[in-house]
């Protein structure tokens, strides 16, 4: 990224240094990467145990980058708008509770379907996710711990959509935070399609049938354009702000 783009990419962002919330925030999502080690039982002690280890990776990088994807979404909106109402506070700390409670969690089962997929090739740590049923099980898990924690950063883009008059925000700044509303409530539709056809799973279900869960996550290509169209959206609504 060059000079320019910082310079403008600076010249949106409302506020500089850290309140004391954003630091906990801050601190939250890193210990939450703290649970993601790659081997949380002892240092291996061969070479045999280096090589397990390390096929974690995939586990580790994919829980890794969840994390790291809503704690970005924090620190844009934080940077960006700041708005320190009951409301804001109380999603952040609901964001930094939820994250909590699903990282390890959703590291185990993140690991359990790499291990499905390679067919056992990659470690499995849970032992009895074998059949349709807990695969569905797992899906389902990932895909509530994914709609909760993108309605909490969905939730506060709208507010500070709804505070855009008495934040004085332009027609850029409000565009773009009713472009993140409609790319994080497309984030909840998916991953609930996702949970809903893993409902739908029995032990008679086919292999194809059982991909079905994660091969949904796939429309999440488009969130580009829905990102789009949900500027648009928001620059027809606040045209007296629009930048000339």
């Amino acid at each position: 990224m060059g000079a320019n783009a910082r310079d403008e990419e600076e010249a949106g962002w409302r506020g500089h240094g850290v309140t004391r919330l954003e630091a906990f925030v801050d601190a939250a999502f890193a210990f939450a990467v703290t649970l993601l080690v790659i081997s949380v039982e002892r240092i291996p002690d061969s070479i045999g145990g280096v090589l397990q280890a390390l096929k974690n990776i995939p586990a580790f990088a994919a829980s890794f980058a969840m994390v790291a994807m809503f704690w970005y979404a924090h620190v844009r909106w934080s940077r960006r708008y700041r708005l320190g109402t009951v409301p804001a506070t109380l999603l952040s700390l609901l964001l930094v509770f939820l994250v909590l409670v699903y990282v390890y969690p959703l590291r185990l089962l993140l690991g359990t379907f790499f291990g499905w997929i390679t067919g056992g090739w990659l470690p499995m740590p849970l032992s009895d996710a074998n059949g349709p049923r807990p695969l569905a099980f797992m899906f389902i898990f990932y895909g509530l711990a994914f709609a909760s924690m993108s309605a909490c950063v969905g939730g506060l883009y709208a507010l500070a959509w709804r505070a855009r008059g008495r934040l004085g925000l332009d027609g850029d700044a409000a565009a773009n935070a009713a472009g993140e509303v409609a790319s994080h409530a497309y984030f909840v539709v998916v991953s609930l399609v996702s949970v809903l056809i893993a409902l739908l799973l029995t032990e008679h279900s086919r292999s194809w049938q059982v991909a079905l869960p994660g091969s949904v996550y796939f429309l999440l290509s488009f969130t580009g354009l829905v990102h789009v169209r949900g500027q648009r959206w928001g620059a027809r609504r606040w045209p007296e702000r629009a930048d000339g």
